[in-house]
């Protein structure tokens, strides 16, 4: 319907040149050639990472690299690996809940949260493009670069694929090995992580009850443009542009930007999605089905908050109309059913599970359950008097290790040295530990679902026959 909706509406141009103003002023056709804007959008958000620790420090400026290209229509404007120069531009206290809590757990830092801007862009051509981004956080991710060949220091690393079907492919393997990350604890970034001192150094230092805060390399942001990029236009096909949104592309993948806020804690079945491609998706043979910038809308088909007992929240959501940029569009915006399913997510609570019907779970492993074990283990030393062991040495009071490993966890290094005075205070910190790790682990309340706008999704467009249903169902 669409696709012959913008066959017609483009012969009339061809023939009637009176017409032609219906076409606005951002796309101009020609008998074979349609000029398009290639320009990035306010809002669109830059994906970067950093590529060494900064300490939080007002003013402190530093480096970051894009981790996945940015599209504009149908071609790449900003390659992955492109350099992006920030800087610190405020600190704010964290709230008070999360301080109480802090120092329940022994951390008696000021906790602030550092605020970054983005002022420059530097393209692999060596052009440096000037930034304006909003004010943004380090996202709760870290990324790992591509590892350089086995050659030692002469070896190149690889950069990465600019593509679409690699980028989708990087996308849904990044999440998994969030999960993984998630899983272990941390450990995978200790394992294959580019720089394990570091880790190492933030471990023990996060142990201290007074500690420096600073963001990890690989810290992930998302520099959102508070004024658009301009890369000039680009001569494409009219025929290009006449077939785009005639058919769709079973099971073809791309990635969306989503507009909408979600939370499975308050999300009712039927609420409305809304994204937009920021890739353009293509068929098997190349052929551009629908550019970057097409809108999507939807609605949630699921929705289940978070309960105690750690039972994380579901959310679900399907897009289910296509509407192609509005340069693009004519007087009157042509809409496409379609059918799509959710493959990957990314979200500010931490990693997500898709199933294979595109709900979206919160990843929790059983083995969060030897937290609790290791705890129980470490009160009962704490309380182990060991008299065999005080008579030999001449102590009253002995059993100093059993007490400071219950002190190091209830209180973690303050508790340690607490534990060295009356010996009820290292068996009284070991319950604590205790009790704290089984209603963390096992009682409270487990992660809802969250999206936030701007998320990064990648989804799988309906096979024929589901689409084919579908589209007949409308």
């Amino acid at each position: 319907m669409l696709g012959r909706s913008v066959v017609r509406f483009g012969l009339l141009i061809t023939v009637s040149p009176y017409l032609s103003g219906l076409w606005g002023q951002d796309v101009k056709p020609s008998v074979d050639k349609v000029d398009v804007p290639l320009e990035v959008p306010e809002g669109t958000p830059l994906r970067v990472y950093l590529t060494k620790r900064v300490r939080y420090s007002l003013g402190e400026v530093f480096d970051a690299k894009t981790v996945e290209p940015v599209w504009a229509f149908d071609r790449v404007v900003i390659p992955a690996g492109a350099v992006v120069r920030g800087s610190i531009v405020n600190l704010e206290p964290v709230s008070k809940m999360v301080r109480t809590v802090s120092m329940v757990r022994g951390d008696f830092t000021p906790l602030k949260l550092a605020q970054v801007a983005f002022t420059s862009l530097t393209l692999p051509s060596g052009k440096t493009i000037n930034l304006a981004t909003e004010r943004s956080r380090g996202l709760a991710s870290i990324y790992i670069p591509p590892r350089p060949g086995k050659n030692g220091n002469k070896a190149q690393t690889k950069p990465p694929s600019n593509s679409k079907s690699s980028q989708v492919r990087r996308f849904i393997q990044r999440q998994a090995e969030t999960q993984a990350n998630a899983r272990s604890r941390g450990f995978l970034d200790l394992v294959r992580g580019p720089n394990k001192r570091e880790w190492l150094e933030n471990y023990m230092w996060s142990r201290l009850p007074y500690h420096p805060e600073w963001y990890r390399s690989g810290t992930r942001f998302d520099a959102i443009l508070s004024d658009p990029l301009d890369f000039g236009r680009a001569e494409v096909p009219f025929k290009t542009v006449q077939d785009l949104g005639s058919e769709t592309v079973p099971n073809g993948q791309t990635m969306v930007r989503f507009l909408s806020q979600l939370d499975s804690g308050d999300a009712k079945v039927g609420d409305p999605v809304e994204g937009v491609l920021s890739a353009p998706l293509f068929s098997a043979d190349h052929k551009l089905a629908l550019p970057e910038g097409t809108h999507l809308t939807g609605k949630v088909t699921l929705a289940h908050p978070a309960k105690m007992f750690h039972r994380g929240g579901q959310l679900r959501f399907t897009f289910n109309k296509v509407e192609l940029p509005s340069s693009l569009a004519t007087s009157t915006p042509q809409v496409e059913s379609a059918q799509t399913q959710l493959t990957a997510a990314e979200s500010p609570t931490g990693p997500l599970a898709v199933d294979g019907e595109g709900t979206a779970k919160t990843s929790e492993t059983k083995a969060r359950f030897l937290r609790p074990i290791i705890a129980g283990l470490v009160a009962a030393k704490s309380l182990d008097n060991d008299e065999g062991k005080q008579a030999a040495s001449g102590g009253a009071n002995a059993n100093y290790s059993g007490r400071s490993l219950g002190g190091l966890s209830g209180f973690g290094l303050l508790g340690t040295a607490a534990s060295f005075g009356p010996h009820y205070i290292g068996a009284a910190l070991g319950f604590y530990g205790l009790a704290w790790s089984v209603y963390s682990t096992v009682i409270s309340r487990g992660k809802d679902v969250k999206f936030e706008k701007n998320s990064a999704l990648s989804i799988r467009f309906a096979p024929p026959k589901t689409a084919a249903t579908l589209h007949g169902s409308h």
